[in-house]
């Protein structure tokens, strides 16, 4: 919501704010620069940013907060990942069962609202606050993480014994484990991840330079820079990872995947899928993490409003057609196609599902993990599908002419058919 410029220049007139002969000045300035009457009011230095948030606040009759003097716990403040609390400024600071409240420069940042919306499952009470409470606050919340995190992670990469390359030698296998089962390492990656899980990130992504290594976290389809350890830890990382997800830690010139198991508690586990890719200065590291115990298959906890949710039940409720889901890296199309399979998940129905990969383990539906290497690709497994008796198949993504033919012939023959298309 923002204020609308008559109901602007009426309040600040009314209250003696600016003179009549200078709002027309600002007036003019407004029209020739295609900008607000509030823009225009800054430009000009006739108001602040933030005198202009406390007038929306009184005439919007949205509530004001100063975060200066509050102490925000930080179970409170993670609730927003800080990169998107920097990005958006945009602070969580008091929660109860049903509501957040959140303090903001911008209440009219509809996406930002949405992603918390969507993230948390409480009603969001939007405040405005100025520029100097964000400031605070976003400098608190990173200090703790950098108390809780940063200090761990720079504190252990001083401990480890590094094994240098000699003359451009690579390590040996023995060197390599060697390194990755130093304790400071070891500490390292539970700290890396346990930073991810709190951010809410979807994907990390570990990445070695010439003379740069750096850590960035996938949250809400955006990559965000989080830390640069030191460049000697690159090696010592990338093995660890490799241990945890049982690949050849002595292979680093072909491409590997694996997955890594994490017990978070006596019931909680956390997976990360793991790609390893052979770059210029070393390997890259890319996890996914999968959530198996916030899977998300109730479709009204989605997000969507009652008119979407409607759209889509009443499209997967058809005995034939296609529904394609379409969205970026880590927007929930794979969680969004689980939670139509789990309304779908019927005794009467034969389900089939080809997935690269399995992300999740659904009772009662035929799951099939793609393996292109022995050639059982998407097409492939449409094409075995549809001499399995299905009545609802899902494809885990179009990725070529072949499998978009195959599958748009078994939504015309009877079958429904459930895939995702990637878009931006």
């Amino acid at each position: 919501m923002r204020i609308q410029d008559e109901q602007l220049k009426r309040f600040i007139l009314d209250a003696g704010l600016i003179k009549k002969s200078d709002i027309s000045a600002v007036e003019k300035v407004a029209k020739d620069e295609r900008r607000t009457l509030a823009e225009a009011l800054i430009s000009q230095g006739h108001m602040t940013e933030d005198d202009m948030r406390r007038i929306e606040s009184y005439v919007l009759g949205i509530p004001f907060v100063s975060l200066k003097n509050i102490k925000i716990d930080f179970e409170v403040l993670a609730l927003i990942p800080e990169p998107v609390a920097r990005n958006h400024n945009i602070i969580a600071y008091k929660k109860n069962d049903k509501e957040l409240e959140v303090a903001m420069l911008d209440t009219a940042d509809l996406p930002a609202i949405d992603f918390v919306r969507k993230k948390v499952g409480l009603k969001i009470l939007s405040r405005l606050t100025d520029t100097e409470s964000m400031r605070m606050a976003l400098q608190q919340y990173q200090k703790t993480l950098k108390d809780e995190f940063g200090d761990i992670i720079m504190k252990d990469a001083s401990a480890l014994k590094v094994i240098a390359e000699e003359n451009g030698e690579e390590m040996s296998e023995s060197d390599l484990k060697k390194m990755a089962e130093d304790l400071p390492v070891v500490r390292i990656i539970d700290t890396l991840l346990r930073h991810a899980i709190i951010q809410g990130a979807s994907d990390i992504h570990i990445e070695p330079y010439e003379k740069s290594f750096r850590v960035r976290f996938r949250i809400d389809g955006v990559l965000y820079e989080i830390m640069k350890p030191p460049p000697k830890l690159k090696n010592a990382i990338t093995s660890r990872i490799k241990i945890m997800a049982d690949l050849d830690i002595a292979e680093r010139r072909l491409p590997q995947d694996g997955r890594i198991k994490l017990k978070l508690g006596p019931r909680k586990e956390m997976d990360f899928r793991v790609s390893v890719l052979p770059e210029l200065f070393g390997e890259k590291v890319v996890l996914r993490l999968l959530d198996k115990g916030n899977l998300q298959t109730d479709m009204t906890k989605l997000g969507f409003a009652e008119e979407q949710l409607g759209a889509f039940k009443d499209a997967i409720s058809k005995p034939y057609g296609m529904v394609l889901v379409t969205g970026p890296t880590g927007s929930g199309k794979t969680t969004t196609l689980y939670s139509g399979l789990a309304e779908l998940n019927e005794t009467t129905v034969n389900i089939a599902t080809a997935e690269d990969p399995v992300e999740f383990n659904l009772h009662g539906i035929n799951q099939v993990q793609m393996k292109d290497d022995i050639g059982l690709n998407f097409a492939a497994a449409l094409r075995s599908f549809l001499r399995q008796d299905p009545d609802i198949i899902m494809v885990g993504e179009i990725r070529d002419y072949e499998t978009a033919e195959i599958a748009i012939k078994a939504a015309l023959t009877g079958h429904l058919v459930l895939s995702t298309l990637h878009t931006n």
